[in-house]
């Protein structure tokens, strides 16, 4: 290599370390709170583990708690703001099944304990998330940490912007892009159905009124069709029905198994057999047994993490997550 080749590429290296680090500053970086907050990641896991270890079943939706915060205005906690004049996102029709608060004020309260004024709510969604996640034997992650809380919270943009469980594939790719996520991001995280339970009537029209003509959804396994008839009657809102009949409290592939035999719970279940990437990731998780679907998982959860996030002077640190300072 010539003198002016190693110039020119000692100066590249120069610029691409220097860019690195202009994004570790802006942006989220690993151990954020060393020097701040040094114990926030124990706190945290402590404090959901006195939660999940009692109730396994919190683990769903304190999982789903950061899916729906980072969907809507990015990963800034606005998910947990209560409605004031305005109505805010916790109160939109699809927000109304979240369960978990308790534990995200638990941990906060904890952690504010610790160190006061230092630690994000939006920090501690992602935190709690993951540590849930692998308290029933699901995959861990390292979570980068440094966003910062929102100030707004509302109804129509929770509406606008949450994948709703009767998307078709089209729909889906469109949401899942928005956020700068792709269709290996969409079948990886659609994954996250393996633990949890939902209303009926999140899927009832499949059962009873597929097409406005009192018909089932013929893309359905009938047999199934007819297991969830037995559990939710036509109209049914409070009845609840595993999303992974079997194993719903255990982190495993059989999601997609249940898919490859059409017992997909949501039209957006069943939606994933309609494009070739999608369906392929599907058959394939079934068919190794999900040899890597934790690790998809974990690398998919730290990327939608990201998703808007806010950092730096942006925002602010709440003192309590359900009010803006």
């Amino acid at each position: 290599m010539v003198v002016g080749q190693r110039v020119l590429l000692f100066q590249l290296i120069v610029v691409a370390v220097l860019v690195l680090n202009h994004i570790n500053v802006q942006g989220l970086k690993l151990g954020y709170y060393h020097k701040t907050c040094p114990n926030t990641e124990s706190i945290v896991r402590k404090t959901t583990y006195g939660f999940v270890s009692r109730a396994p079943t919190l683990a769903a939706p304190l999982l789903r708690l950061h899916f729906h915060d980072c969907f809507v205005r990015g990963c800034d906690g606005s998910v947990l703001l209560n409605s004031t004049k305005n109505q805010a996102e916790r109160d939109a029709v699809p927000n109304l099944s979240l369960r978990g608060y308790h534990v995200i004020d638990a941990v906060k309260s904890a952690v504010e304990k610790a160190c006061p004024g230092v630690v994000s709510c939006a920090d501690i969604v992602a935190l709690v998330a993951r540590d849930s996640v692998s308290m029933i034997h699901g995959p861990s992650w390292e979570v980068p940490l440094g966003r910062r809380d929102g100030r707004v919270s509302r109804l129509n943009e929770a509406l606008a912007n949450l994948p709703s469980p009767f998307f078709n594939i089209t729909q889906l790719k469109q949401n899942f892009a928005a956020k700068g996520l792709n269709m290996k991001d969409l079948a990886v995280l659609s994954g996250g159905h393996t633990i949890g339970t939902s209303h009926c009537i999140a899927f009832g029209n499949r059962l009873y009124n597929f097409s406005g003509r009192g018909d089932t959804d013929p893309s359905m396994d009938p047999k199934y069709v007819a297991q969830l008839k037995q559990k939710c009657k036509p109209g049914d809102t409070t009845s609840l029905v595993e999303m992974d009949p079997g194993s719903f409290k255990t982190f495993d592939e059989d999601y997609y198994t249940l898919i490859t035999k059409r017992r997909g719970l949501f039209e957006s279940d069943a939606a994933l057999l309609d494009d070739a990437e999608t369906k392929g990731y599907v058959f394939h998780q079934a068919s190794v047994h999900g040899s890597t679907f934790e690790k998809d998982f974990a690398v998919s959860m730290v990327k939608m993490g990201r998703v808007g996030v806010l950092t730096g002077n942006q925002g602010e640190i709440r003192k309590h997550c359900a009010f803006v300072n």
